[in-house]
């Protein structure tokens, strides 16, 4: 658990940063180069660099060169992961919340009488 724990981390980590999530809502459309990717932000092409690097590390996004192009795809599965566990903590908190709600129901009926 503490070694999914640490993929988690590292996957919500490089959510974190707009840059990041822009990347990876651009890719969701397929598949593009490095260039394309950075052509909408202002920034200098090293700093860019560093985010891509984020996103790999994060196992979200893999890259190949092929020549002189290095194209990034996204990796699904990774996604994944991130959305399993929001999908497990959702389901916990409405379990909660729908308890609460319950509760808080009886002791307004038991308030009456």
């Amino acid at each position: 658990m503490p070694n999914q724990d640490a993929a988690l981390d590292t996957i919500f980590r490089a959510l974190a940063d707009p840059t990041r999530r822009a990347v990876i809502a651009r890719l969701g459309q397929g598949p593009a180069s490095v260039s394309e990717l950075a052509e909408p932000f202002e920034m200098a092409l090293p700093s860019f660099l560093q985010h891509l690097r984020v996103l790999e590390e994060s196992g979200l996004v893999r890259s190949k060169k092929a020549g002189r192009v290095r194209t990034c795809e996204i990796t699904p599965e990774e996604l994944a992961r991130a959305e399993t566990w929001i999908t497990e903590q959702r389901a916990l908190w409405e379990s909660r919340l729908d308890r609460l709600d319950t509760y808080l129901q009886g002791l307004q009926a038991g308030e009456g009488t």
